[in-house]
């Protein structure tokens, strides 16, 4: 995440902003989900601020971020996305639904009986889990977020799948040089492209548009 407290605080805040407004623009029920996800980012942020505080270890603040960042996520993307798809589309994304979920109850059940653990490493963070088969939950966890987003159909979302994709191998790379990571500018990047998704978003047909009779025009 961000290289110390205040930096994972304020970039927080700021993600959260972005995704105040992009619920607040919100036109169709079904978009909800995916408009309240830089909420969700934002608050994973707040959260690291305080392992940062705490200087990591194993508190609750470092639960609730691998809750956020590993079955919650996995199955939030995908979830979203099936939503807010056309009906055509929304068979081939009950996939990458059907993998999150499955991913998600395995992260679920190692995070509940397996130490949780994060340690400060120069300026970025690292979290210790149990996982005993990492490779394969990493690839279904990729399916379903990433892969959701590629096959969601719709353009904007198409590009948020490839800037997360991108970004994930561009924060694996940085936290292994113990630098500054990069997820800040990763967050912030995916809540504008949803941003500019919800504002580009069409009307639902017998939405909110109002109608003048005719001949009071």
């Amino acid at each position: 995440m961000c290289w110390s407290a205040t930096a994972d605080l304020v970039a927080g805040a700021g993600v959260a902003t972005v995704g105040v407004a992009c619920v607040a623009r919100v036109r169709d029920i079904r978009d909800l989900p995916l408009a309240a996800l830089p909420l969700l980012l934002g608050a994973h942020q707040i959260v690291e601020s305080v392992v940062w505080a705490s200087g990591g270890g194993g508190g609750p603040a470092t639960v609730v971020w691998a809750v956020i960042a590993l079955p919650l996520l996995a199955v939030w993307v995908p979830a979203g996305v099936l939503c807010a798809a056309a009906p055509p589309v929304r068979r081939r994304l009950a996939v990458p639904l059907a993998v999150g979920v499955v991913t998600a109850a395995v992260l679920a059940y190692a995070l509940a009986t397996g130490p949780v653990t994060a340690e400060i490493h120069g300026r970025t963070v690292g979290y210790a889990f149990g996982l005993s088969h990492p490779v394969p939950l990493v690839i279904g966890y990729l399916l379903a977020t990433v892969g959701s987003l590629l096959l969601s159909g719709d353009r904007r979302l198409s590009l948020l799948g490839v800037l997360v994709a991108g970004g994930a191998v561009a924060c694996w790379a940085v936290w292994r040089l113990e630098f500054v990571s990069t997820w800040c500018a990763l967050a912030a990047g995916c809540s504008v492209v949803l941003f500019g998704w919800v504002h580009a978003r069409p009307t639902p047909s017998g939405g909110l548009h109002r109608t003048t009779p005719r001949g009071l025009d």
